[in-house]
């Protein structure tokens, strides 16, 4: 199944806002099958664009891997005139492959995630029992601290870390667009879950936080809906929105919220791809290497995640 494009319509004259709080272009990719959101953010005076948390393809049921998401963005780009300079990754999921290291290799562009990766990767070596699994973030580019600065073009791109979700969890703040992952998703879906291996709610409280200490008209895209409801997908809010209507969020204090959250965590069965996808992601999205038959093949650790709840 192939991602659903979506597009916002160009800011009026009177929408017109100076450099230094420049207001990007952002098109937005929904995956179904994971209910993941893929974004082009790009500098509508230069053309340059970063894309953000793209997905490859993965069918669990047969284990095989298509480029149709990713190459939906490609195909974007190219009839935008655009010219991709980043390819950046939030955190490293566990509900889908990331599309980052085929689309460097499409590109040329480089690839980036959070500092904080080589802590994550540390963890789930271990749990995957794989020593040979670079634990030093060199399967990227550049890995960004909190509070860095780089630049899209003409765009200046800021970074926070925003853990709890995973460790290595960021945001990006680009112009008046905040990219926030799976900390808020929309006001109506609540927050993320915190009780993956490194997670901790209090740790994305605070983080939420952050975000909603953004100036309130700052536009918030999630990295996730799953349409509560069975409403159609939507993934962009704002500060004030949240603020005052995000389902988990709003009217609670910070203990009232990690006790909801932890209770409601022991309630959630493991996404049903986390123990494929980690091993993939904390190789930048690179599939494992082939063994001696050509084949590639990924490993599932019995019992890793004690505690998880069934379907």
């Amino acid at each position: 199944m192939r991602s659903v494009p979506a597009t916002e319509a160009l800011p009026t004259p009177r929408d017109a806002v100076s450099a230094a709080n420049a207001r990007p272009a952002v098109r937005a990719f929904f995956d179904p099958r994971t209910c993941s959101l893929q974004y082009v953010v790009a500098d509508r005076s230069t053309g340059d664009c970063a894309i953000i948390d793209p997905v490859l393809d993965f069918d669990e049921r047969s284990g095989a891997v298509a480029t149709h998401s990713a190459d939906g963005i490609l195909a974007h780009v190219e009839q935008a005139g655009l010219r991709v300079a980043w390819i950046l990754d939030t955190h490293p999921h566990a509900d889908h492959f990331s599309a980052a290291a085929y689309l460097k290799a499409k590109t040329g562009a480089p690839t980036a995630i959070g500092e904080k990766i080589v802590a994550v990767q540390a963890l789930w070596r271990e749990i995957y029992n794989l020593p040979e699994l670079p634990a030093d973030g060199s399967s990227w580019d550049r890995l960004f601290h909190d509070g860095e600065v780089f630049r899209i073009g003409g765009l200046e791109a800021r970074v926070l870390h925003s853990p709890g979700h995973t460790l290595a969890s960021i945001t990006y703040v680009v112009g008046d667009a905040a990219f926030i992952h799976d900390t808020l998703f929309m006001p109506d879906g609540g927050t993320a879950r915190a009780d993956f291996p490194g997670g901790d709610a209090r740790r994305l409280w605070a983080s939420i936080q952050q975000i909603l200490a953004l100036p309130d008209d700052t536009r918030l895209f999630t990295g996730h809906d799953y349409q509560p409801g069975g409403r159609e997908p939507r993934w962009k809010s704002s500060v004030a929105e949240q603020r005052l209507g995000n389902a988990h969020v709003a009217g609670k204090t910070e203990a009232e919220y990690v006790a909801f959250r932890k209770a409601r965590d022991r309630l959630l069965p493991m996404p049903g791809l986390i123990l494929p996808a980690m091993q993939v992601n904390l190789r930048g999205g690179r599939l494992p290497e082939p063994e001696d038959n050509g084949r590639r093949y990924l490993k599932i650790p019995i019992d890793a995640l004690p505690g998880a709840a069934w379907e």
